[in-house]
């Protein structure tokens, strides 16, 4: 039952943004981190410098190379050199990019104003299942206990709880009756004036 709330969650929003599938998560930010594992990303081109502070973490984290550029952007912004996308302030209908991963946020004054999470839309049946995977402990959601299962991807207790898929349910089934679905905006500090220690 559990499962299933999550599942009617991904399912809805698959279909609202023209995604095939659509993986439910805890947070964007760990969105963008599983599809950087996933597509093994090593150095990205440039991405906009005034975004949120997870962001140039995470690629710190996973020991990324990476450069700013000073782009202003509206609801979401490509890492250039990959087909990663964090569009954590846009949610419309058909937004899906074939081809591509992009990364959607659920938290505080987003499109979806949940208290937390996130989501992954993505194209093939391999990259919901790999993903879905990394998002849940490596766990593989054709075993109802994951006692049974033997063998394990490493994976992240990243996935979204069924609590939080409940509730941006009803907030997504409301957001679809507004007449319009801009980008929201966001002021963000210019990340280039931060160090982070490793």
């Amino acid at each position: 039952l559990v499962q299933m709330i999550v599942e009617t969650f991904e399912k809805n929003l698959a279909q609202f943004t023209g995604a095939p599938y659509v993986v439910a998560t805890d947070c964007c930010t760990h969105a963008i981190e599983m599809c950087m594992r996933y597509d093994k990303i090593k150095k990205i081109k440039s991405f906009p410098c005034y975004t949120y502070l997870s962001v140039p973490m995470t690629l710190v984290k996973l020991g990324i190379k990476f450069k700013y550029n000073s782009k202003h952007w509206l609801g979401e912004y490509n890492f250039e050199g990959t087909r990663i996308w964090d569009s954590a302030r846009l949610l419309h209908p058909k937004m899906y990019r074939r081809g591509q991963l992009q990364c959607i946020s659920f938290g505080n004054g987003k499109p979806l104003d949940n208290k937390r999470g996130g989501a992954i839309l993505c194209g093939t049946a391999k990259e919901y299942e790999i993903l879905k995977q990394l998002s849940h402990d490596g766990r593989n959601p054709k075993y109802k206990k994951w006692v049974e299962q033997k063998e394990f991807r490493v994976g992240y207790h990243y996935n979204m709880p069924f609590e939080h898929a409940e509730q941006c349910n009803k907030l997504l089934n409301e957001y679809k009756k507004k007449e319009s679905h801009l980008p929201h905006m966001s002021e963000y500090p210019d990340c280039r004036l931060i160090k982070i220690k490793g």
